[in-house]
């Protein structure tokens, strides 16, 4: 490369990984895999050692990624929040080593192994024990100020525990990452897609977005986690190593990493980078890569940094599972809110253990920018290794019968004209009485976490849509006995319970019926909230924003101001209104949930984790119950969980309890603290 080329491709580059960063770190949404990007920095960083003469002052080689946005204030961290320095390479591995060897005169060194945890990079500040402070990585010198959101997150301890072997020190900084588990995240798409909404790509991106929700209200709904494992400023001194620090971190209360490996050398180390790498896939969180520390605390102060890393730790990045296929076609799904979302119909191919049939290609924008096409060869990986997504076309095997694939401008299943809302790259169909659309809002009213109507299944929506019988809600409410007997033989009984069923959900709780009209953003706790405070839907669907959020504050706990404003808008909408109206006048008569009994609130600021089989009551009896006396349902444990109601075998979260040593109690105990 000739100097001058290679000017032109520095600049190129400087300005390709700067946008690169700025969708990673500002925006959570990334274009490209990490490994991708990896590569362009990379490329630059060799180019500008290669071509001294076009360094420059600001380069994204030497720069933190940064973080911060606009509505967050920033705090200036005590001691500064660097990036990781990483390889793909066991060779590169192998050279970290080797420098530091020559550095320090040793070939034997000291190193720590632990999981590098697919997050967002937080450093979190005790004084005196107690938490003052949750700080995002910024730009390495100043982060934004996430402290408000952060207290949401559980497992986050707002005091340290202390001990005569672990003492407390008067100011640590602690670092970190913030994540999602596996569970949670797909929890959260499969609600998005119950909804028609179109699914989050990874956990990382997902949870870097939600930290930087400026509604705690909203963060606090998705279940967050953090683990911390690193030291910043710390006064006075703790700890002379990584291993010392890690045991100081547990002592105290703090979620580490749960898998550790202290080794002697550079062998013992790549071993257990291998071990990791065999383990990783049976951890609730995605695991990116293993991070090698040097254990010692003073050889570090040795070895030192660079502008943008530390010289003594180094990432290895696992390669990602990646297989090749073809796209067969591509299909359209269009949701419960008339969201039209391609889908790859892939050749079957096995990757990180199971078939892949299909994969999202997200939305219209981003079949354009890889260029999608049908009978296109495609590379497949598992984004996070949760959902399969095409990475990129291997134009190689491309041929003459490829064309570009070409979004429809009407909806596949009822012809309308499709839109794109302001601010929106998605497609949607606008018309209310698309049958997908009926199907979608029907399968999601009568779903056990809705109405719980037995006897309507996918087969019997797709029938009575089909045959035009249900067009809307309330339709359901509508239909005839002698309709439904046309539908085969022998199905007397079975149309007798359906219509027991629906004559039953008439009476639904009102939480019900609420998170079954499918307002955005509320979920079923966020329904229960509602329902308890309102008490009527009718009154629900006369409030108004400031009926929910008073000198910015929210009236009614859990319920901020995203959801206010998506609250309001709904019913706002007269064809919603409308299906109110419908449903009210075709006899649905919803259930207020009970006042404590005497006013009472026995189990106000507690909160329960239901686990196994009860003897004389459901999990839902008894979750009824506990909100009644104006307590709280979690679905997971942790160290604020009050109370783990317990029955017959019960799982994994008694063990937690034990683990966190919140109080078990049976049945039994459970009914006389009802009584008080």
């Amino acid at each position: 490369m000739t100097p001058a080329e290679a000017k032109k491709r520095i600049a190129e580059l400087r300005a390709e990984v700067s946008r690169h960063a700025e969708l990673y770190y500002r925006q959570a949404k990334p274009e490209i895999p990490d490994r991708d990007y990896d590569k362009l920095e990379r490329e630059l960083a060799d180019l500008e050692k290669q071509f001294p003469q076009f360094a420059a002052k600001v380069s994204p080689t030497a720069q933190v990624g940064d973080d911060r946005l606009e509505g967050f204030s920033t705090y200036r961290h005590r001691q500064p929040m660097q990036s990781l320095d990483n390889t793909y390479s066991e060779d590169e591995y192998r050279a970290f080593h080797q420098r530091l060897v020559k550095l320090f005169g040793r070939d034997e060194l000291a190193y720590v192994v632990e999981p590098k945890v697919d997050g967002l990079a937080v450093s979190v500040t005790y004084e005196k024990g107690k938490l003052v402070r949750a700080v995002t990585r910024g730009n390495g010198e100043e982060g934004d100020d996430i402290t408000v959101n952060a207290r949401t997150i559980y497992s986050l301890p707002a005091e340290l525990k202390t001990s005569k072997k672990h003492p407390v020190p008067d100011v640590i900084e602690i670092r970190g990452e913030i994540y999602l588990t596996t569970a949670e995240f797909q929890r959260i798409n499969e609600e998005r897609e119950e909804a028609g909404e179109p699914v989050y790509a990874n956990p990382r991106n997902l949870a870097a977005g939600t930290i930087k929700q400026l509604d705690p209200k909203e963060v606090a709904r998705r279940k967050l986690e953090i683990v911390l494992y690193g030291i910043g400023y710390c006064e006075p001194q703790v700890a002379d190593s990584q291993s010392e620090f890690v045991a100081s971190v547990k002592a105290w209360g703090l979620p580490t990493v749960e898998k550790f490996w202290p080794v002697q050398g550079i062998d013992a180390a790549w071993q257990a980078v291998g071990e990791l790498d065999k383990l990783r896939h049976a951890f609730a969180y995605g695991t990116d890569g293993a991070v090698t520390k040097v254990d010692s605390f003073g050889l570090r102060r040795e070895a030192g940094s660079t502008a943008k890393s530390p010289r003594w730790a180094i990432a290895y990045k696992f390669e990602p599972e990646r297989a090749e296929t073809k796209i067969n076609a591509i299909t359209i799904q269009v949701g419960r809110t008339g969201v039209l979302t391609p889908v790859a119909e892939l050749e079957p191919v096995i990757l990180a253990g199971t078939t892949v049939a299909r994969a999202t290609l997200h939305n219209k924008d981003e079949i354009a920018r890889k260029d999608i096409r049908v009978g296109d060869t495609v590379l497949v990986e598992k984004a996070g290794e949760v959902i399969p997504a095409v990475i990129e076309v291997n134009l190689k095997r491309r041929t003459k019968e490829c064309r570009p694939y070409e979004f429809p401008d009407k909806c596949p299943v009822c012809g309308t004209k499709v839109v794109q809302l302001e601010e929106e790259v998605a497609m949607r169909c606008p018309n209310l009485g698309c049958p997908a659309q009926v199907r979608r809002r029907l399968t999601h009213f009568v779903s056990k976490a809705c109405l719980d109507i037995d006897g309507l299944g996918t087969a019997m929506i797709d029938e009575l849509v089909e045959k035009g019988w249900v067009k809307e809600l309330p339709d359901l409410f509508r239909l005839k006995r002698d309709d439904l007997l046309t539908l085969g033989k022998k199905v007397e009984k079975s149309t007798d319970n359906l219509l027991a069923a629906l004559e039953a959900a008439k009476r639904c709780e009102l939480w019900r019926l609420i998170h079954g009209l499918g307002i955005p953003h509320v979920g079923v706790s966020a329904a229960k909230d509602l329902a308890t405070h309102f008490r009527d839907l009718e009154k629900l669907a006369s409030a108004k924003v400031e009926d929910f959020i008073a000198n910015k504050e929210s009236v009614i706990s859990g319920i901020g101001e995203t959801m206010a404003v998506a609250i309001t808008g709904f019913f706002a909408d007269k064809r919603n209104r409308a299906l109110v109206e419908g449903l009210l006048e075709v006899g649905l008569k919803p259930v207020a949930p009970e006042k404590p009994v005497g006013g009472s609130t026995i189990f106000a600021g507690k909160t329960f984790v239901l686990t196994g089989t009860l003897p004389t009551m459901s999990r839902d009896e008894a979750a009824a119950k506990i909100e009644a006396a104006a307590g709280k349902v979690s679905g997971s444990v942790s160290k604020k969980t009050s109370y783990v109601l317990a029955g017959e075998e019960a799982g994994s979260k008694l063990d937690k309890a034990k683990e966190l040593g919140v109080p078990v109690i049976d049945e039994a105990e459970f009914l006389k603290m009802l009584k008080g």
